[in-house]
């Protein structure tokens, strides 16, 4: 849950005289065939600004979508609509996304699209707008939230790969070689289930609520049945140990959710999940692996990535309030009273809050 308040800055926002601005666009990539293909094109377009991430969105939550446009698909602003009777009416871009940066080419694009978005999010009556990612396109705004990200640079062959992973990565990944476990790539539904049901442990052992499984059934349906995704499987005899679901854009693979039995933590069926995924993208032709956020209180995970020998980069989200019409910051609140409720919660319990809050959360 993040806790907004309103930051004092000298940034001028210019009013919307109107919601069309000849050359924006409003489009909804769902109904747009052509969406997609005309995105192949933009080196830094992510799964997440595709219109599946979108029908995703739409088919597990109902969250509408107001993507912005100009210079022929150049520059895209791509903004989901929550309207909750909880937490109110607001634009993200993007819900559920790690990052998901506007595209923009030029500062005078971007003017426009972020001129059209307030217009619209008056129009709407947003409580805020909020953008993960790009802030450099805001000049001096301030971050409403931060997180580090990482990013796996997946050149040379395994032996050269190997050798830039730290010592206590190396030694895990030889220990789960030796476990004897099995590393399965699936993209069928009942690799999905298998996985849900480590899901909902794991997000039990950290205090969250688990996702929905119709989240999980939209995800199959729209990008792993579409070869846009997989899901990984370490196995122990017939024991599913621990899973991982993947995501692909263009040249760059994206490390989406990871879950364990920590009964089998032992064995490190996590890390063989990932060695074993850094190799098969590679040979894939993949370039880069995206470890995705981590909040900046969490050093273990943060340890854990860089192991690996991934790049540490900063991955920090904008929001705008209509309100107070001014930028503000939120607190990551990834730990709080929360997390020790939802660790003593029967599953069951867990679950139906899960199927209710997460459309309200975004």
């Amino acid at each position: 849950m993040l806790e907004s308040r309103p930051m004092a800055t000298d940034v001028i926002i210019p009013r919307a005289a109107a919601l069309f601005d000849g050359a924006v666009r409003l489009i909804d990539p769902i109904k747009d065939p052509d969406w997609n293909s005309r995105l192949g094109g933009q080196p830094s377009a992510s799964v997440f600004h595709g219109a599946d991430w979108a029908r995703v969105l739409q088919g597990a939550y109902g969250f509408r979508p107001f993507y912005l446009v100009c210079d022929d698909t150049r520059s895209v602003l791509p903004i989901m609509e929550v309207d909750s009777w909880l937490t109110g009416r607001r634009g993200v871009s993007l819900p559920f996304a790690d990052e998901c940066a506007p595209i923009c080419r030029e500062g005078a694009s971007w003017e426009r699209l972020w001129r059209e978005a307030l217009g619209h999010a008056e129009v709407r009556g947003w409580r805020y707008l909020e953008c993960r990612g790009g802030r450099a396109l805001f000049r001096n705004a301030p971050a409403s939230t931060a997180f580090h990200g990482h990013r796996l640079v997946l050149d040379g062959n395994p032996r050269s790969r190997f050798a830039r992973m730290n010592g206590s990565v190396r030694r895990a990944v030889r220990k789960a070689e030796q476990g004897g476990l099995s590393i399965e790539f699936s993209q069928n539904i009942d690799a999905v289930r298998v996985f849900y049901r480590l899901h909902c442990r794991t997000r039990k052992r950290h205090g969250s609520p688990p996702q929905p499984f119709g989240f999980f059934r939209q995800l199959h349906r729209h990008l792993l049945s579409k070869d846009l995704g997989w899901v990984a499987l370490a196995w122990h005899s017939r024991t599913p140990v621990a899973g991982a679901i993947f995501f692909r854009s263009a040249k760059t693979a994206v490390y989406k959710y990871a879950a364990s039995n920590e009964a089998w933590q032992h064995l490190r069926p996590s890390n063989l999940i990932l060695w074993e995924a850094i190799n098969s993208f590679a040979l894939q032709g993949f370039e880069e692996l995206d470890f995705g956020r981590t909040s900046l209180d969490n050093e273990g995970l943060r340890r854990f990535k860089l192991g690996w020998g991934a790049k540490e980069c900063r991955i920090e989200y904008v929001r705008y309030d209509l309100r107070s019409r001014a930028f503000v910051t939120a607190q990551d609140r990834a730990s709080a009273w929360h997390t020790r409720v939802f660790q003593v919660l029967p599953m069951i319990f867990s679950k139906m809050a899960g199927a209710v809050l997460y459309r309200h959360m975004a």
